[in-house]
């Protein structure tokens, strides 16, 4: 056996991971049987168990030697003790079952003579405390805080934090002697006791107490301020000073508990706003700790019920954190102004050139930060000069950020545009820049900007053809200029109407044939860009007055329709059949009607934005193992035995409901007629009443449907029976749920539900989805066909319930599936059949 450190030279003297290997293997072999050996003496188990905490630092299995870290703790011998406690500390938590035979080592150990023995053992209880031992050993903790030896006194009141945090229920056995402890005249056990007090006033403001310890503790704010006050007028102190700063975590931790105790109440607040001031004044900016204190003054004046000029004056001292050449004091500067923005924005204003400043930062972090900020502080009257700052950025910017910049950018425009104008050029700028990485509804609310806005049709047509000419690497530029282009070609042809030199006065037919042309000729024609394109130019067909152009369409439509990409291959398929149908070509290919802007489906709108979230952070709040709510259809707390089905359910039923259409998405609390398919709409054509508008152009467009042809990508289903409605049942994160049931005389209920993915870009995968109905009924539920959705993709699955032969049927669903911007969601959802 060699000692420890022999041990330590063995392992860095291996040349590689093998030789490392081989010597911990041989050392712990030998360990092992040193602990088999109980001849052997206390020094030797000392040895050996420093060695295990070596290992430890390694990551290597040491769960071997627990049993002699407590041999160690018995031992007289303080060097024993101080290594038994580290090793324990260490090899050992909460979770152990060998924990239970170290509480009477302990309770020895605090009523030791010797203050470093009771300091080992408080030291240790501290850290592995679980709740058996909390409420052990309390009581002598509760005596401990008592004691006269200031040592044992703070290491008391930090091992009472962890009792209470582990057993709420003893806090009240250390409120009166936390309240003693903010009395005490040495530094360390006034430190100590406010970290207690602290943290005993954050778990009351969790709980919800109305009379609860912040309560009991803000007559003890007077104290602390004249503490506070003391420590910042006071002149050299050597015990306690920092680089001229008299005990400066003294001070941070008075400052957090005065912001714990003057939140929400207004006579705390104003007795503490004059020293608050004082500190802020006087502190020393220069050093690094007087920046510390700073900051924590800082969050208490934002906490409490401040005035508005001690407010601008924290803000201010945040503005000249961001002038530092510190990183890390410009990074808290900036991660707490994005905090302060919503409560002082006019003062967070006044520094507006300095954190756009932070966004040309070498630092990524600073920059993000800087980057969030600046989106907080647009408005009305500054959307010009902050939007022209962040696209220069965008020009420049890592790939990362470009996402959710042009995201921000685009709700920014849509929210505080000062004209229609100004909003298309900037959205056409960062197509522009950044196209690659512009989101889905960031594009159809640009493309329905255009198409509600008729006297700017022309100017951004041109605009779209003038830069798609340039570059063509862009794909969302792609595919808002191949949708601007198929609709308002004919504007396009008819020239300019504005005096720029940067718009094309008139275009040619064949001009826009060889864009088109050369852009699916190129390698940056995705199958999106190629469906759009072949849309566009079959709808070129009827605002051309060229043969030769038209043929030209017919051309290119026929050599996509032997694509490998099925839906090309469709797409070009069907418009290749149109041509057939000279008659009713015109009016099924003519102009999108203005989409119906509603509050409720504006994708950059204030309300959808908050209610994204309020719904993701509702849907992640969802834990698995509550699945008993399902069985709580009727009231009844008492679970089913049989009635809820799952993904991996029997497939023994025949799939009856397999070829009838899905419906529409609507609120899964209401039922709505179906909606016509598009090809039904297309079909209306021929009827003898005239030609009508299909009833889901009046929707407001998606990038992936706002050409009646969109629906003609996937394959067209069967039509609907009508005897079997459709009810709409879950409509969230472009994953859309419907119903259809079929009933027999025998109170036997066939039920199909659809799956249909929104998304033209984005795959939702893992989707399951589980059924609960009452105790009365018996439920049986297949499999679900395909539990990945592809972009526009579809699935179904089938259940069948039996005893539903009088009342309504009732259902208790609970969804679940992966969505890539959303995360894991899983939401429940209650379903009634209508009457």
């Amino acid at each position: 056996m060699s000692s420890l450190k022999q041990f330590i030279r063995n392992v860095r003297a291996s040349k590689t991971i093998a030789d490392e290997r081989a010597v911990v293997k041989k050392e712990s072999a030998a360990i092992r049987a040193s602990f088999r050996d109980e001849s052997g003496d206390s020094n030797v188990r000392r040895n050996n168990v420093a060695k295990l905490l070596y290992l430890f630092t390694l990551g290597e299995r040491t769960h071997f030697g627990q049993i002699e870290c407590l041999k160690l703790l018995a031992s007289p011998r303080f060097a024993d003790k101080r290594l038994g406690y580290l090793g324990t500390m260490l090899l050992l938590d909460e979770n152990q079952e060998v924990l239970t035979l170290v509480t009477n080592s302990l309770k020895n150990d605090l009523n030791h003579s010797n203050q470093y023995i009771v300091g080992l053992a408080l030291c240790t209880l501290g850290n592995i405390a679980s709740v058996e031992m909390s409420r052990d050993l309390f009581p002598e903790i509760e005596t401990l805080l008592s004691t006269a030896n200031p040592y044992i006194r703070r290491k008391a009141a930090l091992c009472a934090m962890r009792i209470c945090r582990k057993v709420p229920d003893l806090q009240e056995h250390f409120l009166e002697k936390a309240a003693t402890l903010l009395s005490d005249r040495n530094h360390g056990v006034l430190l100590c006791g406010l970290t207690l007090v602290v943290n005993l006033c954050e778990a009351d403001e969790l709980e919800g107490g109305e009379e609860g310890i912040v309560e009991k503790f803000r007559p003890y704010s007077a104290s602390l301020v004249r503490t506070l006050k003391a420590l910042a007028s006071s002149g050299y102190a050597p015990e306690h000073d920092v680089t001229g700063i008299t005990d400066p975590f003294l001070q941070c931790k008075i400052l957090q508990l005065l912001r714990v105790l003057g939140r929400g109440d207004a006579q705390t607040s104003e007795l503490i706003n004059d020293i608050l001031a004082q500190v802020a004044t006087n502190t020393d900016s220069s050093k690094n700790v007087g920046n510390s204190i700073l900051y924590e003054a800082v969050l208490t004046i934002l906490d409490i019920e401040a005035d508005s000029g001690l407010r601008v004056l924290g803000v201010n001292i945040l503005g000249k954190f961001l002038s530092n050449r510190d990183n890390n004091i410009r990074y808290v500067a900036l991660n707490t102004l994005i905090k302060v923005v919503a409560i002082e924005p006019n003062a967070v204003q006044r520094h507006r050139n300095t954190i756009l400043e932070c966004l040309r930062d070498p630092d990524i972090s600073i920059r993000r930060r800087a980057l969030d900020l600046s989106f907080t502080l647009i408005n009305e009257s500054n959307v010009r000069l902050l939007i022209r700052e962040l696209l220069v950025f965008l020009e420049v910017a890592d790939n990362e950020f470009k996402p959710i910049m042009t995201s921000q950018i685009g709700i920014a425009a849509d929210r505080f545009s000062p004209s229609k104008r100004w909003h298309i050029d900037t959205m056409l700028k960062v197509l522009i820049l950044a196209g690659n990485y512009v989101k889905e509804q960031i594009l159809s609310s640009f493309i329905r900007l255009i198409a509600t806005t008729p006297e700017l049709q022309t100017y951004a047509v041109q605009m779209l053809y003038t830069n798609l000419k340039k570059d063509i690497t862009q794909e969302s530029l792609t595919l808002a200029g191949a949708w601007c282009i198929g609709e308002y070609g004919d504007a396009l042809l008819r020239g300019g109407q504005y005096e720029d030199a940067e718009l094309v006065q008139e275009v040619k037919e064949n001009e826009i044939i060889d864009l088109f042309s050369s852009i699916l000729n190129s390698a940056y024609a995705t199958q999106i860009a190629t469906e759009y394109i072949i849309t566009s130019l079959m709808k070129l067909s009827t605002r051309f007055t060229d043969p030769a152009q038209i043929d030209r369409i017919r051309r290119i439509l026929q050599g996509n329709s032997a694509s490998l990409d099925i839906e090309v291959q469709q797409r070009a398929v069907e418009y290749g059949n149109l041509f057939a149908h000279d008659a009713i070509r015109r009016g099924v290919l003519e102009k999108m009607p203005p989409p119906q802007i509603q509050e409720e489906s504006r994708v950059l709108g204030e309300a959808a934005k908050k209610s994204n979230k309020a719904s993701n952070r509702k849907s992640k709040s969802v834990k698995p193992a509550e699945e008993d709510l399902l069985f709580d259809l009727m009231g009844d707390g008492n679970p089913p035995t049989s009635d809820l089905g799952g993904a991996n359910g029997s497939s023994n039923n025949a799939d009856l409901l397999a070829d009838i259409l899905g419906g529409t998405t609507s609120p899964s609390t209401t039922s709505a007629p179906p909606q016509k398919s598009n090809m039904n709409s297309i079909m209306d054509l021929f009827d003898n009443s005239g030609p009508s508008q299909p009833q889901t152009e009046t929707q407001a467009p998606s990038v992936a449907s706002n050409d009646l042809f969109s629906s003609m990508s996937s394959p067209p289903p069967p039509a609907a029976t009508p005897s079997i409605p459709i009810h709409p049942c879950y409509n969230k994160n472009d994953l859309n749920i419907t119903l259809q049931l079929q009933r027999n005389a025998e109170g036997t209920v066939q039920v199909m539900a659809r799956f249909k993915n929104g998304s033209v870009h984005q795959t939702l995968s893992a989707v399951t989805l589980q059924a609960a109905v009452p105790k009365t009924q018996k439920l049986q539920l297949n499999a679900m066909s395909n539990p990945e959705l592809g972009p526009n993709g579809e699935a179904t699955q089938t259940m069948r319930i039996t005893g539903s032969k009088g009342p309504a049927l009732r259902l208790r669903l609970k969804v679940s599936y992966l969505h890539p911007t959303a995360g894991q969601v899983t939401e429940q959802v209650d379903w009634s059949e209508p009457k």
